[in-house]
């Protein structure tokens, strides 16, 4: 969250930023209430300040009649203390409620957009689209040939929306997991295969809505738990309430988990098959940075993403994010866009990966702090997280884009040693 006293200072700003944004937060209720509660917190401290002068009064009354009058008189001044007390915790509650749903500032070079059409393309992948010469198939349909996506039987077992990856289709997906997390740790990150549930707090703590009517989140009943959305969250809430040394920044983590997402809502033939779904596998990259070395991180974390479908041989452009398509906590964020032939009429870009600059939004809800060394205090840190594969998606990508006239795909050249094979499919 934003620091209080930076959106006190910086009202007009902060309000144009939600406008921006398309966020509905009342600041100006926040900092009504904020003028209200730093003056109960001065009656806390006057009221405190005189109750322990009468106290100290007590043994020089001169008889008990006094001494007894000075009591009662303490009495009501620690009385109305612990009133005022109780009034200032209420609002600084209601303050904290209305923290919680402002945004991060934007990035000053962020397209101001209400949504995604605002995006602005900034960059274009290696790989040139492809013009195929034959009837290209969409990925249902190379699934359905070679019994690869079975999405009756995840309906039987667990509901709409779920799925079994069979045969060949296992092998890519595990192989481009093993690809990814290789090519990772060659550039530092330390893996990791987080946990699928996180506390509600470190869920709301990374900015998602564990529950409530608006929530996309899968949450478990009785318990303060929730399947998580992303390995963000998780990878996130590593370090809630530590203190760091800045000497161990940057901070380079992956995280390997399962994504459990509802999709309320979601619908059309732009989201059929695996691009929108219930469940996915993905690898999530996490950095915890000094704010000096956010920005050069971030822009390590995008050319990462697009190093990677480079080598996959996916055609893909890069957008700026709009500021009505930011998430809450990212201050910029850019969205790696792959081509996928069989989405819409003739193919369109599908969002393949992102990454998002937090900087110390996210630190402040966790209280994940740094200390330099010698120095008093304490500061928060930079998180930044980057997607570096979605499994689903990055399928869908692979198998629309390499597929040959005969229904086999080809194996793109980075994943053909741990694959073993350099086509998919049988003829």
């Amino acid at each position: 969250m934003l620091d209080r006293k930076f959106i006190i200072d910086n009202l007009a700003a902060v309000t144009t930023n939600c406008k921006n944004r398309g966020v509905h937060s009342d600041v100006e209720q926040l900092v009504q209430l904020e003028m209200l509660r730093r003056e109960k917190l001065q009656l806390v401290e006057d009221l405190n300040r005189k109750s322990n002068e009468v106290s100290k009064g007590i043994g020089k009354a001169k008889d008990e009649a006094e001494r007894n009058e000075r009591k009662e008189e303490g009495r009501r001044l620690r009385d109305a203390k612990d009133q005022a007390q109780q009034d200032h915790d209420q609002l600084d509650a209601q303050i904290h409620e209305i923290e919680l749903t402002v945004p991060n500032m934007a990035h000053p070079d962020a397209p101001v957009g209400g949504d995604d059409q605002a995006n602005l393309e900034i960059s274009r992948g290696k790989t040139p689209i492809r013009k195929f010469e034959f009837n290209a198939l969409d990925h249902l349909e190379l699934g359905e040939k070679w019994n690869w996506i079975d999405f009756e039987g995840g309906a039987r077992t667990t509901g709409a929306g779920f799925y079994f990856l069979k045969g060949d289709l296992v092998l890519l997906d595990l192989a481009l997991q093993q690809w990814t997390v290789q090519e990772l740790v060659k550039r530092g990150f330390l893996p990791t295969i987080t946990p699928d549930l996180a506390h509600d707090s470190i869920l709301q703590g990374i900015g998602f809505m564990p529950r409530g009517p608006e929530t996309q989140v899968y949450s478990i009943d009785g318990m303060n738990l929730s399947l998580v959305g992303t390995a963000e969250i998780t990878l996130g809430g590593l370090y809630a309430n530590q203190i760091l040394s800045s000497e161990e920044l940057p901070l380079r983590i992956c995280g390997i988990s399962h994504c459990y997402r509802t999709e309320a809502g979601a619908a059309g033939r732009a989201s059929r098959g695996l691009y929108r779904v219930h469940q996915f596998t993905k690898v999530e990259m996490f950095g915890f940075t000094t704010p000096a070395q956010s920005e050069a991180m971030h822009q390590e974390l995008k050319q990462i993403e697009c190093d990677l479908f480079d080598a996959l041989e996916i055609p893909y452009r890069v957008v700026d994010t709009a500021t009505g398509d930011l998430g809450g906590p990212a201050y910029r964020k850019y969205d790696l866009e792959a081509w996928m032939p069989g989405r819409g009429e003739g193919g369109e870009w599908g969002e393949v990966t992102s990454t998002s600059n937090c900087t110390d939004y996210q630190a402040r809800r966790l209280n994940i702090r740094y200390k330099n060394p010698g120095e008093k205090g304490t500061h928060f840190v930079h998180t930044l997280n980057g997607t570096a594969i979605a499994l689903s998606r990055a399928l869908i990508a692979v198998l629309e884009n390499h597929q040959n006239a005969d229904g086999t795909v080809r194996v793109p050249a980075c994943l053909q040693t741990i694959i073993g094979r350099t086509q998919l499919g049988t003829v």
